[in-house]
């Protein structure tokens, strides 16, 4: 084979390497079926969180349609602006079998309630309505962003081992096969050769 010499150290080599590609092999299928677990569980979490957001949405928008008609569309637009939505935002990552999954994490501030003075019931359950909405398109977007980065991070482990057990173990096997076949056509030479050196030896002795 071309670059492959035939001698024991390569052939110890490339055994060693054989094992380190076996070793490979199984690693990344713990973490490809650790992996496929944690896909499928997500997925109950991701429908979950799409079936709440839908909710949500709809309880926010009667919310804010019995809001307008009793305190009007100007009065409450005014008050929206009026309350942050967020104090603080952070991207948290979390290792899951090497694989780096992004979290965001939301800080609300405090005391952004709106007054009950001079508004009407309807406009503060629309604020809590809108709250609860922002928290369910979080968890959306959390569960979803989770579920899609697992999903990358399982096919490129499959690749990974398909490559090792399509193309890198059978070439080394095949490197290994072909340095043994050798060594071992050297060895009954270097045996035939030795025989036929004691048989001249044995007839020189014999004429002697």
């Amino acid at each position: 084979m071309n670059g492959t010499s035939p001698t024991r150290m390569n052939l110890l080599t490339r055994r060693g390497q054989l094992g380190l590609a076996l070793r490979g092999v199984d690693l990344l299928q713990k973490k490809r079926d650790a992996l496929v677990r944690e896909f499928f569980g997500l997925i109950h979490d991701t429908l979950e969180a799409r079936r709440q957001l839908n909710t949500a949405g709809q309880e926010a928008h009667m919310a804010l349609f019995l809001a307008k008609a009793f305190d009007g569309p100007q009065e409450v637009e005014v008050l929206s602006l009026s309350v942050p939505v967020i104090s603080n935002a952070q991207a948290e990552v979390e290792n899951v079998w090497g694989t780096r999954v992004p979290r965001l994490e939301v800080e609300r501030p405090r005391g952004t309630t709106v007054s009950p003075v001079g508004v009407g019931g309807e406009t503060v359950a629309a604020q809590a309505a809108f709250r609860k909405l922002s928290e369910a398109l979080l968890r959306v977007a959390n569960t979803e962003s989770r579920l899609r980065r697992i999903g990358e991070e399982i096919k490129k482990t499959a690749r990974r081992v398909n490559a090792l057990e399509q193309a890198v173990i059978p070439g080394i096997q095949s490197q290994i096969h072909y340095i043994q076949q050798v060594l071992d056509q050297q060895e009954q030479e270097d045996i035939f050769r030795l025989k036929r050196i004691k048989g001249k030896m044995i007839d020189h002795d014999h004429r002697g």
